[in-house]
């Protein structure tokens, strides 16, 4: 994941991490898989919205939800990383692709944050 929009890279990235997921619950992990999901989808879903909002304050508080979900799903990648889940290296390119648009995203609040002082 090198290039694209936040949108793009968010998208790319929950489509894998429904892939995974998927393979989680094949493995008979329910609780953790689902909650993954569910954070990971949730980035891309507000930066969707982000992008359709009515103004700066809307679009900084879909970004900041956006950047909390990414926070969350790291926290449940590593989880299941650290609980033999899902294995090391899937870990980590997830973590590579999710570090990657907490990085955009903590950009996109810089940026607004100085453009309000």
């Amino acid at each position: 994941m090198k290039t694209g929009t936040l949108k793009d890279k968010s998208y790319a990235f929950a489509v894998k991490v429904v892939k995974v997921g998927y393979q989680l619950i094949e493995k008979k992990e329910f609780i953790l898989s689902k909650q993954l999901i569910r954070s990971a989808t949730s980035i891309g879903a507000n930066a969707e919205e982000a992008n359709g909002a009515y103004s700066k304050k809307d679009f900084h508080h879909k970004i900041s939800i956006s950047y909390k979900e990414g926070r969350e799903a790291r926290y449940w990648i590593m989880l299941l990383r650290d609980t033999d889940w899902l294995e090391k290296e899937q870990a980590q390119e997830l973590l590579n692709d999710l570090e990657e648009l907490l990085r955009m995203m903590g950009a996109s609040l810089r940026t607004l944050r100085n453009q309000s002082e």
